[in-house]
């Protein structure tokens, strides 16, 4: 018999999924239809929040990101094995073997996390066999004081999300990073119209510039005041001297920030964009500890990718604690 949550909320957790976006709640469907207890513990505090609509998720294109999510939770908490608390993880700490096995972990591993309830939720405490890391990323934008007025709205930082919306229309490509010039030949499918902003940052080559120039895209290495618009509307590009360049939305780059303070001490590894690194079977650096959607290589993409990173991994995970609970190793060769 499948002990439910509801009748005893304080035993051990198979999983819980730090994260309650497209791969947390994705993967949690999977855990608790694989008959395991499974804690998604949410911040509400998702990195699409200004985003009114998301594209490209079959069978809701159009639909809101929060409504995704909203459907996604009631979908898991259908299943008596499942908890979902709103809550801001600060600790995930490793049990000693001994507590592992104390608590009925059969393969000595485990993990105590605590959270701090939010929007009148209790405080949370719990101990579970693996943890998932499913938190998304924090954006760090341009630095330019109106981008957030405009930004899930005229300006997207997702071309495949976005761009179609945008097609035929005066872009922007704003952004400091070294692969602007790939993703300014995604933008091209959307629009000829198109100045790629790289605000004093040396990130696109000359050869880069002529082959831009050469599809009509013009590369503008000038520093950028500010954007510029009319109420709701952008209509421009404002340089530190003075010109404004009209254009009537586009796309920001990024920098990204992957949120595992909670981790303390715990070395985690990362690569050179600060996501965190992963295995085949998406296991991090930190046994136990898995990792799935935008927090790990390549970074953000379109939600249904990850929503389907999530439940790949729950697969691995359900496998790994199978196979640890009967002593015979990690891979399934």
């Amino acid at each position: 018999m499948i002990e439910t949550v509801a009748s005893n909320p304080d035993a051990p957790y198979g999983v819980a999924i730090l994260g309650g976006g497209p791969a947390g709640l994705s993967a949690g469907l999977q855990l608790v239809r694989a008959n395991r207890r499974i804690a998604i513990l949410d911040s509400n505090r998702p990195r699409h929040s200004a985003t009114l609509q998301s594209h490209g998720f079959l069978t809701r294109d159009g639909a809101s990101p929060l409504e995704l999510r909203r459907l996604g939770r009631e979908e898991f908490e259908e299943y008596p094995t499942a908890r979902f608390a709103q809550s801001m993880v600060r600790e995930v700490a490793p049990l000693t073997r001994d507590e592992a096995l104390s608590v009925g972990f059969p393969d000595g591993i485990g993990f105590r996390v605590r959270a701090t309830g939010i929007r009148g939720s209790a405080d949370v405490e719990l101990v579970a066999r693996r943890v998932l890391l499913a938190a998304g990323l924090t954006e760090e934008l341009p630095a330019l004081p109106m981008i957030r007025a405009y930004y899930g709205t005229a300006l997207h930082s997702c071309v495949e999300c976005d761009g179609f919306e945008k097609t035929d229309k005066p872009l922007a490509l704003i952004g400091e990073t070294n692969d602007l010039f790939a993703r300014a030949l995604l933008i091209s499918r959307f629009s000829s119209d198109l100045i790629v902003f790289t605000n004093g940052a040396e990130t696109v080559r000359p050869d880069q510039e002529q082959q831009l120039a050469s599809i009509g895209i013009r590369v503008e290495r000038r520093i950028i005041d500010d954007i510029v618009g009319e109420r709701a509307d952008m209509t421009g590009v404002r340089l530190a001297d003075g010109e404004i360049i009209p254009r009537v939305g586009g796309f920001v780059r990024p920098r990204w920030h992957a949120p595992v303070e909670f981790l303390g001490d715990l070395e985690i590894t990362r690569d050179s964009w600060g996501l965190v690194v992963v295995d085949e079977r998406g296991e991090t650096s930190i046994r136990g500890v898995y990792a799935a959607g935008d927090i790990v290589p390549p970074g953000p993409q379109q939600l249904i990718i990850a929503a389907g990173n999530g439940a790949r991994v729950a697969a691995r995970l359900n496998m790994d604690m199978i196979r640890g609970a009967l002593g015979v190793g990690q891979v399934d060769e």
